[in-house]
């Protein structure tokens, strides 16, 4: 993964080759497919360059088809499905080898204005600069070092912001230029990174633990109000099901000062490969891994 948001940004850099077709690059990674929040945000960044810049990506929703190979480039190829006078919508297709490994439908908006409310900022969350970091909690509960989770998530800060495991504070580990798409395009990056771990919590596991098979599966995101990447933002996450294998989490992101900047949905793969599962209709089915 990028190794500093210098690099991140190099990699939402994507090279244009034909009208609306773009290639975007991969970094070096030890992980064995493409991360998610990498594709969300490269085919995010193929969308918005085909867009007039007075309007603003407001939602996406992603589906991914097949595990990305890390070894070459991704081809995207965005269509101008439509521009009416107020939005414009998109479709990408992201491939590799001649196939198809991610769709993804964007539509933008030009600002305008009208009704106002929102969520209010859950409480009680650690402040940023007292939260430990992922890295520290990754490293405490896989028994993998530090050093190596942070090489791999090393343009982003991630912070655990309460003892439930469900609220993370995320930015950009350093500063980013004040272009407003590309803090949109760093967004859908980082917003794949914890989502997914919520559908495990519950269950006494995370993300990384061997016994799970996970991947995701589909993403939508919803941009409410114009924000920053590189300045804190709570990750307030849930996850209202799991089965069937599959496990959706559903997770909202505040400034410091409170405004509801975005929500985020998605579905993932969570499939037991070492796990001990009770028998379908056990009454301890909700319960697989918490002890």
């Amino acid at each position: 993964m990028p190794e500093s948001l210098e690099d991140l940004v190099e990699l939402l850099d994507l090279e244009m080759i034909d009208v609306d077709v773009f290639r975007g690059r991969q970094p070096e990674t030890s992980m064995q497919r493409v991360f998610g929040g990498q594709v969300l945000g490269q085919a995010l960044v193929a969308a918005t360059r085909t867009v007039e810049p007075e309007r603003h990506v407001h939602s996406l929703h992603g589906y991914f088809l097949r595990p990305g190979d890390t070894a070459v480039p991704i081809v995207y190829r965005a269509e101008p499905t439509r521009d009416g006078k107020t939005f414009s919508s998109r479709r990408v297709v992201a491939s590799q080898h001649g196939k198809p490994i991610f769709y993804m439908s964007a539509s933008y908006q030009r600002p305008e204005p009208g009704l106002d409310h929102q969520d209010e900022m859950p409480e009680g969350v650690v402040p940023p600069d007292d939260a430990p970091t992922l890295a520290e909690v990754l490293e405490a509960r896989s028994g993998r070092g530090a050093a190596e989770w942070n090489k791999e998530w090393a343009a982003l800060d991630v912070r655990i912001a309460s003892a439930t495991g469900k609220q993370f504070w995320i930015r950009a580990a350093g500063k980013l230029p004040d272009e407003s798409p590309l803090h949109a395009c760093v967004l859908a990056y980082a917003s794949d990174l914890t989502l997914l771990g919520a559908s495990l919590l519950q269950h006494g596991l995370i993300i990384g633990d061997p016994r799970i098979q996970p991947a995701s599966i589909d993403h939508a995101m919803w941009f409410h109000r114009a924000a920053r990447a590189d300045e804190w933002l709570l990750y307030d996450q849930a996850s209202p099901s799991a089965s069937g294998a599959r496990g959706f989490a559903t997770g909202r992101l505040f400034t410091v000062d409170g405004v509801l900047v975005a929500s985020v949905a998605q579905e993932g793969l969570i499939r037991p490969i070492g796990l001990d599962l009770p028998r379908a209709g056990s009454p301890d089915v909700a319960n697989v891994g918490t002890e």
